[in-house]
Formats: structure tokens, sequence, C-alpha cells
């Protein structure tokens, strides 16, 4: 019962933000009284903050598999964009304002996983491409992977991207892309573009 609790308030707030959806809305989504709910979730605080700590190991599997199953760092680099937009498309933006203003506890818990995580994927993507020839040997991976880790906080930041101006689908294609083409070789550059003709051409 409680996994299905979780996932139907996970899809309530991705639709409707997190403020917006009561309790009440829940057990009357669910088909089941308030009583019910509480006996498997405490409170809403506590509910999300579950619903975030399951979320941030389903991306931990998401990104290793795309590790794995990846031709090259690029490649990489551009499926966990992918990946991204696909889950923020998932979500309303203002869900990612309501978590940010109203449950800082939580959303500062996402933060240190972000950036304990995402630093080491990131660190890794760099080093495998300066292996394979892609990315510039120029470049510190320890210190690009914590820029990238920063720059990323600003992407979800509300105040530097106003959900009434941009669309966080785009900025973080943009954000890659600024990050991909400052860190890779002529080689690397070459493989990127042939990578992103190939998507037009999908996507067309």
């Amino acid at each position: 019962m409680k996994e299905e609790i979780l996932a139907k308030a996970e899809q309530l707030f991705k639709k409707y933000g997190i403020k917006s959806v009561t309790m009440d809305d829940l057990a009357r989504e669910l088909g089941i009284s308030k009583k019910t709910l509480y006996q498997h979730v405490p409170n809403k605080a506590e509910l999300i903050q579950t619903i975030l700590e399951n979320y941030t190991c389903t991306e931990k599997e998401a990104l290793k598999a795309i590790r794995d199953h990846a031709r090259d760092a690029i490649e990489e680099m551009l499926h966990i964009a992918a990946f991204i937009v696909d889950m923020l498309r998932e979500m309303s933006d203002t869900a990612l304002y309501d978590l940010q203003k109203y449950y800082r506890q939580s959303w500062e818990m996402v933060q240190k996983l972000h950036r304990e995580h995402v630093y080491e994927v990131i660190r890794n993507n760099l080093e495998r491409g300066q292996r394979e020839g892609l990315y510039r040997t120029d470049i510190d991976p320890a210190i690009i992977a914590r820029l990238y880790v920063g720059k990323s906080f600003v992407v979800a930041d509300d105040d530097f991207f106003p959900a009434g101006e941009f669309r966080m689908t785009d900025v973080v294609h943009q954000h890659i892309l600024y990050h991909l083409r400052g860190v890779a070789s002529e080689a690397g550059l070459r493989r990127l573009e042939l990578y992103l003709v190939t998507q037009t051409t999908e996507n067309q």
C-alpha cells in the first residue's frame, strides 16, 4: 500500500505542484480514508522526503545504465541530458518552485546528494573522455566537475531562470552543450556535431 501511496503522490506533485496537493486530495485520489493514509505516511513532509530519496536511487541506477551503454563520453553526456529533460517534462515548474520555497530541508537534501553523486559522474565522464581523446587534456576533471555541479544549481534556481521566462528543458539543453563545447577536443567537437545532426534527423 505504501508504494501505491508514494506513486500516486509523486504523480500528483509532478502535475500540480507540491503545495497545492493536500493529504485530503491524496486520500481521495487513492480512494482511502485519511486515517488509512496516515497509518502509512505520518505527514506530508516525510512523504516528500521519501519520494525524493527513492528518486535519487532511481537516478543513480539510470545514470549507471547510461554510462555502461554509451559508446563514448560525449554520447554519455547527451544521454544524461536527455534523461534530465525527460524527467523535467514530467514535472511542473511549480513542483520545483514549491520544493525550494516550502520544503527547504528536502531541497537541501537533494542538493547534497546531487553535489556528491553528480560530481562523481561528471568527473568520471571527463576522465573517460580524455582517455578516448574526445576531451581536452589541459582541463582538470576535478575542477571542471565541481564547476559543472555549481552551474547545475544555477540552472535549477528560479531566481536565475524564472519559470515564466524560461523552459527548464531548454536551459538544461543549453547547459549541456555549453559544457561539452568547452571540454571537447577537436575530435570531440566533430563527434558532438555528428551526434547532434543524428538527433535532429531522428526528431524530424
